[in-house]
């Protein structure tokens, strides 16, 4: 473990260089490309993530993750890597929004070279809005989006199709052994995940030709690892020509989710008394998923997370990637893991209910609308529009637009 002296040393910059590993066609080798890595050996070379943590820790992230993307630009365009050379540099999901327009050097790279940022695993789910955000902005300058170290943290499982990345980068662990049950209910919904968008697997960690057959047998066409080269200075062969997949449209997350999806589903009346049965068997469903989802909540008001609502989610927190619930007067913190968002009095959510659950083998979302929304109506009486999906499109929309309130 670092001392702190370095670590501070390490975030202010002291020291920083980028190393450079390939990035190859795994069906004949050729070099595509290449990943930015920051290192510093003069510092000792301490390990990444806990220079990270540190920079985390004292409110450096952002000033760090900007230095390691210029330096790692700075040496990719001084050695003049061919036109359209692939180059992946790892981005903090809160870090700031890399600007082109503000930043001759990024915007002198974007032209020249085909930029893909890598957001890492570091707490993907801890500030949904932002990381949105910063996907949003990325794809609004035309950078590509890789997903990095998938398999290795149920976050990035969880986010696949929130994110939608141009690339999916498998865990290393996935790799360099026969897969046991678990995993290959990950791969088979990492698998399930790029049939349906069109993703890339590059598959990380290949030092052997027996990982390499690995990867080939999961379907990776890319790779990295030590048999291909290990991270050091720019080379500048000349790379084989590689185009990414065609980038599918984000949906917009809109302001009111039953709004995002009414003109798509069946649309009917019910009483409130039908939503809660409805929505308890959704929520079995994640207490019952292989691979937890996401589950998410709006129940309008603070008043109906009650007793029993708040022991069911608190279940469901233990095992969840993440799990909110939204409600006009709710605290933040709702205890046991669960996250709550209190609504702004205007917020088209405080007249819906919704139950949402998404995750890389389950996915369903209830829908609600109160069509008297004025409090007056009793409790029997109460009606809403009720649409109920199980399309992974649909619900994914659904989910953007409430991670999208989350802080």
């Amino acid at each position: 473990m670092a001392d702190s002296a370095i670590l501070d040393a390490a975030v202010s910059g002291a020291g920083l260089t980028t190393a450079f590993q390939p990035i190859t066609v795994l069906a004949d080798g050729a070099v595509v490309g290449f990943e930015a890595l920051t290192r510093w050996p003069e510092l000792g070379d301490p390990d990444p993530e806990t220079v990270f943590a540190h920079a985390a820790a004292t409110c450096r992230l952002g000033a760090l993750d900007r230095m390691c993307i210029t330096a790692a630009l700075d040496v990719a365009l001084h050695r003049e890597l061919p036109q359209g050379t692939l180059l992946t540099l790892n981005c903090e999901p809160l870090g700031d929004h890399l600007d082109v327009a503000g930043n001759r050097l990024l915007a002198r790279a974007h032209e020249h070279l085909r930029l893909m940022f890598e957001l890492t695993e570091r707490s993907l789910l801890k500030h949904p809005r932002a990381l949105l955000r910063k996907v949003a902005g990325l794809r609004a300058e035309g950078f590509g989006i890789a997903l990095d170290d998938v398999g290795a943290h149920r976050d990035s499982l969880a986010l696949l199709d929130v994110i939608c990345p141009d690339i999916v980068k498998l865990d290393v662990h996935l790799v360099q052994s026969h897969p046991s049950d678990d995993q290959a209910r990950i791969l088979a919904a990492v698998l399930a995940h790029t049939e349906r968008t069109g993703a890339v697997l590059l598959a990380e960690g290949i030092e052997s030709d027996e990982h390499l057959e690995q990867a080939l047998s999961l379907g990776a066409t890319l790779g990295q690892g030590f048999k291909f080269g290990r991270p050091g200075p720019l080379t500048v062969p000349v790379p084989a020509g590689w185009s990414p997949p065609m980038k599918h449209p984000v949906q917009p997350t809109g302001d009111s989710p039953f709004d995002l999806i009414a003109d798509k589903v069946p649309v009917r009346t019910a009483h409130k008394a039908t939503l809660i049965p409805f929505s308890r068997q959704i929520e079995a469903q994640a207490l019952q998923a292989p691979d937890p989802p996401m589950v998410m909540a709006s129940l309008q008001l603070a008043q109906h997370f009650t007793g029993p609502t708040s022991a069911r989610y608190s279940e469901l927190a233990r095992t969840s990637a993440l799990v909110a619930v939204f409600g006009w007067g709710l605290p933040s913190d709702l205890g046991s893991g669960v996250r709550g968002v209190d609504l702004a009095p205007g917020d088209p959510l405080c007249g819906q209910w919704i139950v949402l659950i998404l995750g890389p083998h389950h996915c369903a979302a209830l829908i609600g609308r109160e069509q008297d929304s004025s409090g007056s109506v009793p409790e029997p009486e109460r009606r809403f529009d009720l649409a109920i999906t199980y399309d992974r499109v649909l619900v994914t929309v659904i989910a953007r637009s409430l991670l999208d309130r989350i802080p």
